[in-house]
């Protein structure tokens, strides 16, 4: 989905959302902490901590659009688009380090466990923290995912995934909990594996959010398919002949698309120029008003015919 806002409009929306999620992601926090102290739960504490790193995310996609929303300059010809890649990379980057830190925690807890020490059975205000949780999660994860999209930042969804993957933390601390508390001491090992299960799916958003963004960030090209539909926006325009040399990248959510053109030579400059600027519209018109344009033209030279009064090679 293309963004149609201003880059004024697309920022403040990213920022209004993201300290919506902020002042949720406070008080769930504290509330976790004390639930975990209260309740001596491992994987509540392990949830608590995962909420405790939204903090960060939040301030970084802040701080981030701050920067984005600045326009292009004499230093910065493509503009500051760049900086909230960079922010979804470390986004991507906290939620591998969360995830791997859960992961220690309950290993090291099974580990314990399994030499024989004796873990402390959660209480219920634990359990009762992470069903809220769950609930509160899920809907800033459709909160914001919904705004990313509408404004096309990757840097917002991934934050969005942030929250997705506090949810589902909360959902395997809730049936390690609930197991630890209703199955007896012999399953009290239930609410560390739980929070060690949760870890890996954590780790797995993680991985695919840093890949993209490093992807973005070394000028990786757009997918084949969108190449694919470029190229078809360019061929529609009257007087464009063999598109050719398609270059692309993403700078932030916008688009940069580098390609060379055929014109009849017979055409004037103004009549070639035109044919350019048909194709910069209609790219923009597809891709967004802020998508970076560059035509290079070249004259169209038709193929010699062959001379059918040679002789075949030989005679």
């Amino acid at each position: 989905m293309r963004s149609r806002l201003s880059e004024d409009a697309r920022t403040d929306r990213a920022i209004r959302v993201t300290w919506v999620g902020f002042f949720w992601n406070v008080a769930l926090t504290a509330f976790k902490f004390a639930a975990a102290i209260l309740g001596h739960s491992a994987a509540m504490l392990a949830d608590a901590v995962h909420s405790l790193s939204d903090f960060i995310t939040d301030v970084v996609v802040v701080v981030g659009f701050s920067i984005v929303r600045r326009p292009v300059d004499a230093s910065h010809d493509y503009g500051h688009g760049k900086v909230e890649t960079l922010c979804t990379a470390l986004i991507g980057f906290m939620l591998v380090a969360v995830g791997g830190g859960i992961l220690w925690s309950g290993v090291h807890k099974i580990l314990h466990f399994i030499q024989g020490e004796a873990l402390p059975r959660p209480g219920a205000v634990a359990l009762m923290a992470a069903l809220v949780s769950i609930a509160v999660k899920e809907a800033l994860y459709h909160y914001t995912r919904r705004a990313g999209e509408a404004i096309d930042s990757q840097a917002v969804i991934a934050n969005a995934w942030h929250h997705r993957s506090d949810m589902f933390s909360s959902v395997g601390t809730a049936l390690g909990i609930g197991g630890a508390i209703l199955l007896g001491e012999q399953w009290r090992l239930l609410d560390p594996l739980a929070a060690c299960v949760v870890s890996v799916f954590i780790i797995k958003v993680a991985i695919t959010i840093v890949v993209k963004s490093l992807h973005d960030l070394l000028e990786g090209s757009l997918d084949e398919r969108v190449e694919e539909e470029i190229l078809a926006h360019i061929t529609h325009i009257a007087g464009v002949r063999d598109p050719h040399n398609l270059r692309t990248r993403r700078v932030g959510s916008a688009m940069a698309i580098d390609v060379h053109i055929r014109v009849e030579k017979s055409l004037s400059i103004v009549e070639a120029h035109g044919i350019a600027t048909a194709v910069e519209q209609r790219l923009r018109e597809a891709y967004g008003m802020g998508t970076f344009v560059t035509i290079h033209v070249e004259p169209h030279e038709p193929p010699e015919p062959a001379d059918a009064t040679s002789s075949p090679e030989g005679v």
